[in-house]
């Protein structure tokens, strides 16, 4: 078949709800987007381990201790797994990782934002990691065989991560007077940021109308973005928390909440690299990096010796 032909038969198994696995002809623009996003979707993981993690040795009780430490367990895997899956496009490891520490690649907004105080640790399980479900149960369905499967996976454990943060959060708003106001100043700083995980409005999103003809999403930004504050905003009341916006209404047509204005050129700002804490998290990445640099090099050497053990066995 020529090219017009394979793309023609490609997107006729998408259109069929077909799954494309790794061995399957694929248009090099289809590899290079998933390269992309699952790269992305992997450092986001790993680097959303540092805010989270300096909170480790400062938790109120061994119960929310030993919680945090397996949900930033967690985190690695979901890394590790989504690595794993961009590996089967051809892309190294190795090359990921080198495109994230040079800058080259990006990964999520919303872990360039300071951890202030407990309740900062309580509201990214409940509204970060409850975007990050949103995003990801679509993606649980996409037509790239391994990111669907490793969504799948990701998203059982994030669910439990979200109902953690919800109970931190619920616990503190039947607190004291000072644990109230923790929490409605976490919420104040990190509701935004959150609306802006979901990426830039449709109108300016320079890949969703492709990757929604491949289904590798199956909704759009502003679709995902709307169904995360229909639900959190209910829970948000329930709880007695402030949404921090003035615009926000209830549309009684439309049966949606409707917000003001996001302000994407923060969005855009951070993304870039100049977020409160862009330079620090990748310090802290490029210090992990080096130091485990030796574990790496021994793991390497200690599977080349087994071959060479094998190979004179055999």
């Amino acid at each position: 078949m020529d090219e017009q032909q394979k793309l023609q038969e490609f997107q006729d198994r998408i259109d069929a709800g077909e799954k494309i696995e790794p061995k399957d002809w694929m248009p090099e623009r289809f590899r290079k987007q998933l390269v992309r996003m699952m790269s992305q979707h992997a450092h986001s993981e790993i680097i959303g381990m540092l805010p989270e993690g300096n909170w480790i040795t400062r938790a109120p009780s061994l119960r929310r201790k030993l919680a945090l430490l397996a949900k930033v367990q967690d985190e690695a895997g979901h890394g590790l797994y989504l690595y794993s899956g961009a590996e089967t496009l051809g892309v190294s490891r190795d090359e990921m990782i080198d495109d994230l520490l040079s800058g080259k690649a990006k990964y999520s907004n919303i872990f360039n934002y300071p951890t202030q105080t407990w309740a900062d640790i309580g509201v990214i399980g409940w509204l970060v990691d409850g975007a990050a479900i949103v995003n990801q149960t679509m993606l649980a369905k996409s037509s790239f065989g391994p990111y669907a499967r490793a969504n799948l996976r990701i998203c059982k454990e994030e669910s439990f991560h979200r109902k953690q943060g919800h109970e931190i959060i619920a616990t503190m708003m039947k607190g004291t007077p000072a644990q109230r106001k923790m929490v409605q100043d976490a919420v104040n700083r990190w509701w935004w940021p959150t609306l802006m995980m979901f990426g830039p409005p449709d109108d300016n999103s320079p890949n969703s109308n492709e990757l929604i003809r491949w289904k590798v999403k199956t909704k759009t930004n502003d679709e995902l973005r709307q169904s995360f504050i229909d639900r959190t905003v209910e829970e948000a009341h329930d709880m007695g928390i402030e949404i921090p916006d003035p615009d926000l209404r209830y549309n009684e047509e439309t049966k949606h909440w409707e917000i003001g204005e996001i302000n994407f050129d923060e969005l855009y700002r951070v993304v870039t690299g100049n977020g409160p804490m862009n330079k620090k998290r990748m310090a802290a990445r490029r210090k992990a990096h080096e130091e485990g640099r030796w574990v790496r090099e021994a793991a390497e050497a200690y599977a080349e010796k087994q071959k060479l053990k094998e190979k004179k066995a055999s």
